[in-house]
Order: structure tokens, then C-alpha cells, then sequence
């Protein structure tokens, strides 16, 4: 099928010759029907013949320079160097060179801008990678006087103290993740959960966060068992309840967080509802609450919004095969939903 094609798109590149070449052929079997009636059979045979065999041989010469060419021009988009641009500016028709010079120029400057922002960009993540080890050791200081010399604060300047430790090691696990996305080999490991145990587990370990906003916690519903990733699963329910922490100043209630575990039968799927009482998100934005660095109205009243939590989440669950839903209105809160497909072990 591949000759077909070439032999179709050699007559459709050269059809104005080919139509040319036929016009004279009629031209030249009317002349001879009128010169030479009695030899005008054999003379129209003889140039039928002779011009298909012309145009079958053109074809040929013209589909294997294009396989030359079309060789040379794969080893100048590998390399665009000037010596794989001469060899194609040879193989090539004189009018097209000034074209390929061109093109070559405009191929290798290009190339340059790319291997310097691929530079930079490396640059940049070795100093995010180094700025990540360094800045545990601070976080490490911190842990050890909390645990070690917590009896000489006062319950006041401790519970500050854990809130600040807890919130820079959330942005630490966020740059974590956010590298962790972007590679091109993922280390996940799904195994059986219990997204409620986890989810109590994940707010004890949060607690700092949760006290500083005074929020109350309540869990409806059953246990449930998921398949999941752990790591990945923690990552995300941590990154809801950090943004619902950003915004419970706004509230002027106590706020609060529900996790309620649905079982839904009829679509075999387990769905995990994480809502709060906040500021709530208007009609508006709420379809973009997880793009990235979107941060919608409510992100103007907090210097703490990046937009970038919720877009990590959205990230993670589709890498983790989980489907997220938001439902909100003003003043009236937030609620995200996790729903997890039937996986057979």
C-alpha cells in the first residue's frame, strides 16, 4: 500500500505536467490522423506506449530521489548541523536551498534556546533538591526541642510552635510530591486500606493544624476498605484538610471537618466525602478550583493561597485512578469528594 501512495502523490505533485504531456499526445494523434491515415493505428500505439513508459520511468526516478532525500532530510531533523544541511541542500532542488539554509538556522537557534532553558531549568531543580535537605535540618532542630524540652513552654508557645513545624513540613511534602509527579518512574504500591483508620490517622498527625483553628472533627458513616496507595492517598486527604485550615479564619463559627464513607452499591464504588463549613466557593469558580494557581475569589482574602494544593491533588488522584467532585456555594462550605473505583485483588 506504501507504493500506492507514493505513485498517488508523485501524480498529484506533478499532475500539471502530466496533464501537459497528455494534451500533446492528443495533439500529436490528431496530426497523425490527418497525415497518415493508413499508419495511424501503429503510430498512436507507438506513442501510448512510448509515453507510458516515459511517465513510469519519471515515476520511478522521481519516488527513489525522494527516498534519498527523505533519508538525508531524518538525519538533519536528528542533527540539524551544517554538514547534515549541505547533504540536504545536495539531494535537494536547486530553488528549494535557500529554504533549508533557512530552516537550518532557524532549527539550531531554536535548539540553543532549548538546551539553555533545559540548563536553567535543571539549575533550578538542584537548588529546590538542595534547598529540600537543607531546610530539614531546621525542621529536625525543631522536632527535637519539641519533643525533648516541650516542659520548659508554655502550652500556648508549644502549640505555635508544632503549627509552624507542621505547616513547613506540608510545603516540604509538597515540593516532594510535586517532583514525584513528574517523574518517570512512580514507586506506588496499592494494598487494601481502611479510609476511615486512615483518615484518623492523618489528623492525629495534623493535629497542630487542626488546634490552631480550633476545628472540630466528626466522621459519619461505616468503615469502608479501598485499594490504594498510601503514600498518595495520606498526600492528598492532607492537602483537603490544609486547604480547608487556610480558609477557617474567614468562618465566624467554630469551624469544622466531616469525613463521611458512602458505599455505593449499585456502581460498586466507595466514595469518601471531605466537607467543611467555611467561606464556601462561588458557582464561578468552582470548576477551577483544581487548575493550577487558580485561587478564585476567596484566594484574595489569604496571603496563604498558592493554588497549587488542590492542583497537586487533582494530579495525584489521577495517577491514583480516583475521581474527584467538589460541590460548594458561598457561605455555606466546601465539599470534596473521593471516589475510589472497584479494584478485584
Amino acid at each position: 500500500m506504501k507504493w500506492i501512495k507514493q505513485i498517488y502523490d508523485c501524480f498529484h505533485a506533478y499532475k500539471q505536467w502530466i496533464l501537459m504531456l497528455t494534451a500533446t499526445n492528443v495533439l500529436f494523434i490528431f496530426l497523425a490522423w490527418l497525415a497518415y491515415p493508413e499508419t495511424f493505428h501503429v503510430l498512436v500505439g507507438l506513442m501510448v506506449v512510448f509515453t507510458l513508459a516515459v511517465i513510469m520511468l519519471s515515476l520511478g526516478m522521481i519516488i527513489r530521489k525522494q527516498k534519498i532525500i527523505e533519508a538525508v532530510f531524518e538525519d538533519f531533523l536528528l542533527e540539524p548541523n551544517e554538514m547534515n544541511e549541505e547533504r540536504l541542500c545536495q539531494v535537494s532542488p536547486k530553488t528549494h536551498r535557500s529554504y533549508i539554509h533557512r530552516m537550518g538556522r532557524v532549527v539550531r537557534l531554536h535548539q540553543l534556546e532549548l538546551h539553555a532553558q533545559v540548563t536553567q531549568l535543571t539549575d533550578y531543580e538542584n537548588y529546590i533538591e538542595g534547598w529540600v535537605h537543607e531546610i530539614k535540618k531546621p525542621l529536625s532542630l525543631m522536632t527535637l526541642v519539641l519533643d525533648n524540652r516541650s516542659d520548659e513552654m508554655s502550652p500556648l508557645v508549644k502549640q505555635r510552635i508544632s503549627h509552624i513545624r507542621d505547616q513547613m513540613l506540608g510545603d516540604v511534602e509538597r515540593i516532594l510530591f510535586f517532583a514525584r509527579l513528574g517523574a518517570a518512574h512512580k514507586d506506588y504500591l496499592f494494598e487494601p486500606l481502611n479510609i476511615v483508620a486512615c483518615c484518623k490517622e492523618i489528623i492525629e498527625n495534623h493535629q497542630s493544624l487542626l488546634d490552631e483553628s480550633d476545628f472540630q472533627i466528626q466522621f459519619i458513616g461505616e468503615e469502608a476498605e479501598i485499594i490504594s496507595d498510601r503514600k498518595g492517598l495520606t498526600f492528598i486527604i492532607e492537602q483537603i484538610i490544609a486547604n480547608s485550615t487556610k480558609y477557617a479564619a474567614q468562618n465566624q463559627v467554630h469551624p469544622s471537618l466531616t469525613f463521611e464513607t458512602i458505599d455505593d452499591n449499585v456502581k460498586g464504588q466507595t466514595i469518601l466525602n471531605i466537607s467543611d463549613n467555611g467561606p464556601g466557593v462561588s458557582t464561578e469558580d468552582l470548576p477551577f478550583i483544581f487548575d493550577k494557581g487558580f485561587t478564585g475569589g476567596q484566594g484574595t482574602y489569604t496571603r496563604e493561597a498558592t493554588g497549587m494544593g488542590l492542583f497537586l491533588v487533582k494530579k495525584m488522584a489521577h495517577d491514583l485512578a480516583i475521581e474527584l467532585a467538589a460541590k460548594s456555594e458561598i457561605d455555606s462550605g466546601l465539599t470534596i469528594s473521593l471516589i475510589f473505583p472497584n479494584v478485584k485483588q
